[in-house]
């Protein structure tokens, strides 16, 4: 009888060796193989992974290792970005921008050169701060469409909230309205209302995909863990939505969140002027992602060219479908120029490395940083994650305002100066720079950036507690310990 090390049940000795050579050698390879093109942050997440549980790891890292989407999608972006460019005939900036400040010029061009579309002036922005308000004016603007409406979300449900809305697409479709609908799979997926919905769209025949499908039963799969996270509606080339909010009731209909009183706090835009067909633009491409259909006829041959000094913006798409980190490197950029003061709001705030150290270092330059996060969090680990970043950030002498449960704060805008505002779908963590399809409005005007310093000091300082270093400094050592495990993987969230 051959010796074992395992004699209770005979595990030979050569699978041993085996195992442990094949155990070394995935160590090994990982260390070499797994840097290569990703942060330090990033890579050092997978590496522990791996070093961990080595099988189960290597496995992880090899479905959900790459921050890109498939290579036929990015081509797919490349291919729409090309038509686009070629049909806006202009450069990054189609606006009297002569009073613009320089950094803002520059911005423009940067997000010009990343996602295609140009900085246009002649708009106007209506804030929207209640999200079940403004469900009633989008249904109110599909009950006035003639041509179109393209309806873009990462959640949708059917629910008491959004029983008007729904009908007012289903209505528009009747009356011979080309009505088309994109809603995550996996956003949505799981949440109550959502099958109820599906019925209803099937039975009523109008055209909806689901974005980034995983049912792989129907040949469609996706990689679960990217997401396409816009929001965004389009009625007639006239009128759009943009921001934060899914359609859905505020308390996201979950048993736990009604037991909880937890409440989702967003913030959206109206916008009417040239900015719309750009915003259109982006539903435009996602529709040709999904269905290998380019929506020629409800697409402006060509973006409007309208040289107005007033309401300029400038649509900044993101997500792995490019091949660089789009809104992360416009944060970083508005960051590093402010001169008196940069106020942020996000929901899940896990910044990389990169915003750390533009924040820390605009605040230790004398500008004045406040950043805006919830005091609760639908996600445990992202939010503990999220803690282990305050102390180095109030060291550093950014003022942290913590939004009073059970309010859940899901706004998520950046304001720099009195000069632009940021507002859309993108949070202040990796997976929004680099897993997520986002979809953001950069707006160059004084007028709407006095609002949103207004609906700052109005909404949301007076709901919100600021955080002292002392009173974070004597949390118990327990949480310290969990926070820090917790942003061991934020690299990963």
């Amino acid at each position: 009888m051959g010796f074992s090390l395992f004699p209770v049940t005979g595990f030979p000795v050569w699978a041993t060796i085996v195992l442990v050579g094949v155990d070394l050698l995935i160590r090994i390879v990982a260390l070499g193989w797994i840097p290569n093109k990703r942060k330090p942050s990033v890579a050092l997440g997978w590496l522990v992974a791996i070093f961990f549980i080595p099988y189960v790891g290597i496995l992880a890292f090899l479905l959900f290792g790459s921050a890109k989407a498939p290579r036929p999608r990015r081509e797919k972006q490349t291919e729409i970005n090309r038509y686009i460019r070629e049909l806006s005939g202009g450069g990054a900036i189609a606006a009297d921008a002569d009073d613009l400040p320089e950094y803002v010029r520059t911005a423009a061009q940067l997000n010009y050169t990343l996602g295609t579309l140009p900085l246009l002036g002649g708009n106007s922005f209506e804030l929207l701060p209640d999200s079940h308000q403004c469900m009633r004016l989008m249904a109110a603007d599909v009950d006035r469409a003639q041509e179109y409406v393209h309806f873009e979300f990462y959640i949708v449900s059917l629910d008491p909230a959004t029983k008007d809305l729904i009908e007012a697409l289903l209505r528009a479709h009747q009356r011979g309205v080309k009505v088309r609908i994109l809603i995550d799979h996996v956003g949505s997926l799981g949440y109550p209302g959502y099958k109820e919905l599906v019925r209803l769209l099937d039975s009523a025949g109008v055209p909806w995909r689901r974005m980034l499908p995983v049912r792989p039963w129907r040949l469609e799969y996706q990689r679960p863990d990217l997401r396409n996270h816009r929001k965004l509606l389009v009625v007639d080339g006239a009128c759009a939505y943009t921001g934060s909010q899914n359609i859905i009731h505020r308390s996201y209909n979950k048993p736990g969140n009604l037991r909880r009183g937890l409440e989702w706090l967003d913030l959206m835009v109206r916008t009417e002027g040239p900015i719309v067909a750009a915003l259109n633009a982006v539903f435009i491409t996602d529709w040709y992602s999904e269905t290998e259909q380019i929506l020629f006829d409800e697409f402006d041959t060509r973006l409007p060219q309208e040289l107005s000094a007033d309401g300029i913006s400038q649509v900044v798409p993101s997500g792995p479908g490019f091949e660089l980190e789009n809104n992360l490197r416009l944060f970083n950029h508005l960051i590093y120029n402010a001169n008196e003061r940069i106020v942020i709001c996000s929901p899940y705030f896990v910044p990389d490395e990169s915003i750390m150290h533009a924040l820390t270092t605009a605040a230790l330059s004398g500008v004045e940083v406040r950043l805006y996060v919830g005091e609760t969090s639908d996600h445990t680990i992202t939010h503990l994650a999220q803690c282990s970043f305050y102390e180095e950030l109030m060291r550093a002498k950014v003022r942290i305002f913590l939004y009073h449960a059970p309010v859940v704060l899901h706004s998520k805008f950046i304001l720099v100066d009195d000069d632009v505002a940021v507002i859309g779908s993108s949070n202040m963590d990796e997976r929004s720079f680099a897993m997520n399809f986002e979809i953001s409005l950069m707006i160059a005007d004084e007028g709407f950036v006095s609002r949103m310093y207004q609906l700052e000091e109005s909404d949301y300082r007076p709901n919100c507690e600021e955080l002292t270093l002392e009173r974070w400094v004597s949390r118990p050592l327990a949480k310290r310990y969990f926070e820090n495990v917790a942003r061991l993987t934020s690299a990963l969230l």
